[in-house]
């Protein structure tokens, strides 16, 4: 089975080609980071707008990338949620529409549902049972993932998610948007120990996050001093510790809670150099397999929704012809193929 896979949730515009047999054929992405730059956030209505200027173009460049015809596409996976509702419609519509016009089945995909499949475009690929950390700009989850389908929340960000929570204090710190790989970067020059940072929730026994309060005190950490360039990177370094501390320190207890062995780390925080580091050391103390995406597959993108899609696909789910997206979509009441086919039959 060959699939078409269409990312367009918030300001990434995707499109890849997965083959069952061959493997990933081709992929392509444009970011909106230029656009969004001056405004220092994502602007919905540009995000949708650009959406549609740039997909049928990409689609067109990555179709002759993968040296594939419409005629060799057997399925279309396109992201249905959660997202920006403008631009999952963008994305949704041209799946649906070409899927109609081509004869073939479409499958809404759930956004991070696909971020848990990326790693699976690696080799070797993670076995199942495993324990997700999905750390990205929207979202900070730990995921029982007993199989894929069959998913069971753990803990999760309470008010803003780590990648926003860069992004907030990258924008206080003078740095461009998005913010997670200038802070980074800013904070490899910095000096451990100049600025204290609370370490958010993390004297408390469950496994959900917070990172507002620590946003907040940054925010007062910044008004407080001269912020010349290494007192930048100081700060830099002290919010960057604190966010890895707290996500290493609460995967350590979910890995403990749950007995797993394998840990799947992915979303755009993912590609933080410290977290990784971090993670490494955790998994060889603890004698557990470690699997990540590579870098170009941490941020949104469209080959992990064509992984999803064509697990789904071969399944049997199709979805049908009206289009339908969901800005607001937990991952919890995604419903299983097999579920999903057993409602089919009943109707």
């Amino acid at each position: 089975m060959r699939v078409l896979g269409i990312e367009s949730s918030c300001d990434e515009s995707a499109v890849a080609v997965l083959d069952e047999t061959a493997g990933l054929l081709a992929h392509g992405l444009f970011s909106q980071t230029d656009l969004h730059d001056k405004y220092g956030g994502v602007v919905p209505e540009l995000a949708s707008r650009d959406h549609v200027r740039k997909l049928l173009p990409l689609l067109r460049e990555t179709l002759q990338a993968a040296g594939s015809e419409a005629a060799e596409i057997d399925g279309i996976a396109y992201t249905a949620g959660p997202g920006l509702a403008g631009a999952l419609l963008t994305g949704a519509a041209l799946g649906r529409s070409l899927a109609y016009a081509w004869g073939i089945p479409a499958v809404a995909v759930h956004h991070l549902e696909g971020h848990l499949f990326a790693p699976m475009l690696e080799y070797p690929a993670p076995e199942l049972p495993f324990l997700a950390l999905l750390v990205s700009g929207g979202h900070t989850m730990l995921i029982d993932v007993s199989s894929f389908g069959h998913y069971r929340l753990l803990g999760e960000s309470l008010d803003d998610a780590a990648g926003e929570a860069f992004d907030k204090t990258a924008k206080l710190l003078g740095l461009p948007y998005p913010g997670g790989a200038p802070l980074s970067q800013l904070a490899e020059r910095g000096r451990a120990g100049r600025v204290k940072l609370p370490r958010p929730m993390l004297d408390r026994a469950d496994l959900d996050f917070s990172f507002s309060g620590l946003k907040t005190a940054a925010m007062l950490a910044i008004r407080e001093r001269a912020l010349d360039e290494q007192a930048r990177a100081d700060l830099a370094l002290a919010f960057e510790t604190a966010i890895v501390e707290s996500l290493v320190v609460k995967t350590e207890r979910a890995l403990e809670a749950t007995g797993l062995n394998r840990l799947v780390v992915a979303g755009g925080v993912g590609a933080n150099r410290s977290l990784r580091e971090r993670l490494r050391r955790l998994a060889e103390t603890r004698g557990i397999a470690l699997h990540f995406p590579r870098l170009e597959f941490c941020t949104d993108n469209a080959a992990m929704i064509a992984a999803a899609g064509l697990w789904r696909l071969k399944s049997g789910q199709a979805e049908a012809l009206p289009v339908q997206i969901h800005a607001r979509w937990p991952l919890t009441e995604l419903v299983p193929p097999d579920a999903v086919a057993a409602r089919a039959q009943s109707h």
